[in-house]
């Protein structure tokens, strides 16, 4: 293991964390707030370690594949921890834990939130936890590799690692030109969210902090309501829209960009997506119909709750725990799914969960027609073995966890349904869900050892369980 080029990508990572704090100082200082010696002091100690840690590094090491696993895991839980300083410098929480947890909450995109008074808190403080949503939405570490050269054939592991979806891949040879592109992108779309929501009537500020909390699918809202907020159904339309598009893989937009719009119908994946938001919104509105005024208002509120749900953004405009249970059960599916590969979403990913279908069918049809060979596609794509079995892997070990989590926050003392949907909240990124962390409520009367632990949760649903478990394995560790 070569630490010393470790220690200097973490040098690196640490750096770009503090250049990225300075717009929320920036805030504070405009507006006069007593945020500003927290985050000045933030960006000083970030920087201070950074320094020390690429000053200790030995020169001259070679990021592989190794290394690139271990930076990943590390720089994540640094990012988060260093990124809570701000929150704990500024007295926002009592509790180191709190800003622990809502640091974790925003880099891992959950969304997820322990203030119980958002409105009272600093505009600095407030654009950084929406910063935090965007950055982790195409990852910290994939903007490393966009600003910096290639760092070696560990960079590939560490663009695989922090990309959703089973076979993340390059758009061009050069990792770090993927990166740019795909940064490019996520910039673009992010732009024209910020001119849409200002159009639609919000101030520059809001317009910024839930551009980032939708294109980062983290959900961080300035507002106590969430969206609630906004009676504009404009601003609740643009918003909307830009969770589809967020949960849509970013590879497809670069075939869309260079001379392929077609990529996106051709995708069986996008297909699928689709056909899943359409449905489960159809079943909503069937169901709560009775609830509102007309099947207008409620196809408004089903469809909003759908994307966001499937998206892992987080954002609500009512409390869906009021729905009946056909309703809640379809939400919770949509957060066991999630959006795309590729995408800025949370949760099982639909690629996984159209493999696994074809997997079934195929099963089925060999118990038929014992000698038959039948090859799994995915589109023109053959599936191969190797990702058959990932994709399984998966999604048996993502059940196996949902489970360990649950019975650990039963034993913590919350009931059945609220551990269920916290596990799952927190393994998906979603951030709210039913019961003691539904809509209508935060994380912060939970203990301290359940916020540890939905933290862990929502650091390896983030990191895609793989590269999180493989640092454990003592054969990673073998010379």
């Amino acid at each position: 293991m070569d630490s010393g080029s470790v220690l200097h990508v973490l040098a690196l990572l640490l750096g770009i964390e503090a250049v990225c704090m300075l717009p929320s100082l920036g805030w504070g200082l405009y507006y006069g707030e007593s945020d500003v010696a927290a985050f000045a002091l933030s960006i000083g100690l970030i920087l201070l370690v950074a320094v020390v840690l690429y000053w200790i590094a030995p020169k001259g090491g070679v990021v592989r594949y190794r290394e690139g696993f271990l930076i990943v895991g590390l720089g994540w839980l640094l990012v988060s921890l260093f990124g809570s300083l701000p929150y704990v410098f500024h007295g926002t929480f009592d509790s180191v834990i709190d800003a622990f947890f809502e640091g974790v909450s925003g880099f891992s995109t959950t969304g997820a939130t322990v203030l119980v008074d958002i409105e009272s808190q600093p505009h600095g403080i407030l654009f950084w936890r929406a910063l935090t949503n965007w950055l982790g939405g195409m990852g910290i570490l994939v903007l490393t590799l966009a600003i910096l050269p290639a760092l070696g054939t560990g960079s590939f592991q560490i663009f695989q690692s922090e990309s959703p979806g089973p076979t993340p891949g390059r758009l061009v040879p050069r990792v770090g030109k993927t990166a740019r592109i795909l940064y490019g992108i996520y910039l673009m779309m992010s732009l024209g969210q910020v001119i849409a929501l200002k159009l639609a009537g919000m101030s520059w500020f809001d317009a910024l902090t839930h551009t980032f909390a939708t294109m980062g699918t983290g959900g961080f809202s300035n507002y106590n309501a969430s969206l609630g907020a906004f009676s504009s159904p404009m601003i609740r339309w643009v918003i909307g829209g830009f969770m589809v598009a967020a949960g849509v893989n970013f590879a497809l937009y670069y075939e869309a960009i260079h001379g392929q719009p077609q990529a996106l119908w051709r995708d069986e994946e996008f297909r699928l997506y689709l056909l899943l938001i359409v449905v489960a919104t159809g079943i909503i509105t069937t169901n709560i119909t009775p609830l509102y005024p007309s099947v207008v208002a409620a196809l408004r509120h089903g469809g909003f709750q759908v994307v966001s749900t499937i998206t892992s953004t987080g954002f609500v405009i009512t409390d869906y725990d009021q729905w009946p249970d056909l309703s809640r059960v379809v939400l919770f599916l949509l957060m066991l799914v999630g959006g795309s590969a590729g995408s800025a979403s949370g949760g099982i990913k639909v690629i996984r969960v159209l493999i696994l279908l074809k997997y079934v069918r195929r099963t089925v049809y060999r118990l038929i027609h014992p000698n038959a060979v039948m090859t799994l596609r995915v589109g023109d794509q053959v599936v191969s073995e190797d990702t058959l079995h990932n994709v399984v892997g998966f999604f048996l070990i993502y059940q196996l966890l949902l489970a360990v989590f649950s019975m650990a926050l039963v034993t913590q003392g919350m009931d059945l349904v609220s551990a269920l949907s916290a596990a799952t909240a927190s393994l998906s990124n979603i951030g709210p869900g039913f019961g003691l962390v539904g809509p209508a409520t935060t994380y912060a009367g939970l203990s301290d050892w359940t916020k540890i632990t939905l933290s862990m949760g929502m650091i390896l649903g983030r990191l895609e369980i793989y590269t999180i478990l493989v640092l454990f394995s003592p054969v990673f560790w073998h010379k």
